[in-house]
């Protein structure tokens, strides 16, 4: 039987093993985050360099730089390397300006409003 080394185990549950290398942070409002892991501690506090956020709506991209960024661990929901040699999105998303991707958002949000808002008042017909 074979025992993992106490340096094994310290790199298999830290974010050491991350250090220098590309990464995606999902956080809790959803924000998507890349960037180069360059410090953490034990909260899972992260500083990230040459960071992004990527924001999606429909098939339209944008990613919207940010420089150093500093991230509360408790913001944090998901952390995972990037495989810089593969491509990161399907063929049929187009990259667009930072301008015109929050107006695709600020469309997307009066559309579900506006859906929300029909459907409770539509409520009291029980249409199912």
């Amino acid at each position: 039987m074979s025992w993992a080394a106490p340096d094994d185990i310290f790199f298999s549950t830290s974010l050491a093993a991350y250090l220098d290398k590309k990464l995606l942070v999902l956080l809790r409002d959803g924000r998507k985050l890349m960037g180069l892991l360059r410090s953490f501690d034990q909260f899972a506090n992260a500083v990230i360099e040459e960071a992004y956020e990527r924001v999606i709506v429909g098939d339209l991209y944008c990613d919207i730089p940010l420089g150093l960024y500093i991230i509360r661990g408790e913001n944090v929901v998901l952390i995972g390397e990037l495989d810089v040699e593969k491509e990161e999105l399907p063929a049929q998303m187009v990259q667009v300006s930072e301008a015109e991707i929050k107006r695709a958002q600020k469309a997307e949000k009066e559309e579900m409003l506006l859906k929300g808002t029909m459907r409770k008042r539509m409520e009291f017909l029980d249409l199912d």
